[in-house]
């Protein structure tokens, strides 16, 4: 096996562990949720940090969510003009449009290191009655920013082999190409 194709399996692995980590969230977002107004407008008891942690959770969920989101092939997509374009000519624009993907990722890398770092220097913390370190949940940011870098880089090397009218050697479970012959 290939270096490409191991990295793109390790890259596949973590994917799909983020989905996990999403689907957890997700289920700690319900249960404290409804906890949450169960406790405030049946029991009249506020919590002071059930409201925290859910906005911590979202952002988490968010960043998780995106790459495994985007590996399932679950963006919306313009599909009116976009499924009706041949293989190749869908390549195309996906290496196009993958210009300005970098660079939104480059800049969110960019400012998200610099955000967390800034917040990890001042040891910030939220200012609720339960402190909540912001620095890993901001480190998140540009930590799931670089996943999907990388998964946009898979894409794009598998679109650029596309419109040279290669065969695909790294294989994925959403193909762009596959999508709009069924």
């Amino acid at each position: 096996m290939t270096f490409g194709k191991k990295a793109s399996k390790l890259l596949t692995w973590i994917t799909e562990g983020a989905g996990v980590v999403g689907m957890l969230v997700i289920l700690y977002c319900m249960i404290f949720g409804v906890s949450d107004v169960f406790l405030r407008y049946v029991l009249n008891e506020p919590s002071l940090w059930i409201g925290t942690t859910l906005q911590a959770a979202l952002v988490i969920l968010a960043c998780v969510a995106g790459g495994y989101s985007y590996y399932h092939g679950d963006f919306i997509k313009l599909d009116l003009f976009y499924a009706n374009l041949s293989i190749r000519t869908r390549a195309v624009f996906d290496v196009i449009t993958a210009v300005f993907t970098f660079m939104f990722l480059v800049v969110l890398i960019w400012k998200g290191w610099q955000a967390g770092m800034f917040s990890l220097k001042l040891g910030q913390v939220t200012p609720t009655a339960v402190p909540i370190p912001l620095a890993p949940i901001k480190l998140l940011i540009p930590a799931a920013a670089v996943l999907m870098l990388l998964l946009v880089l898979r894409q794009l090397y598998r679109d650029i082999r596309t419109v040279r009218g290669l065969e695909n050697d790294i294989e994925i479970p959403y193909d762009t190409n596959k999508l709009y012959e069924e």
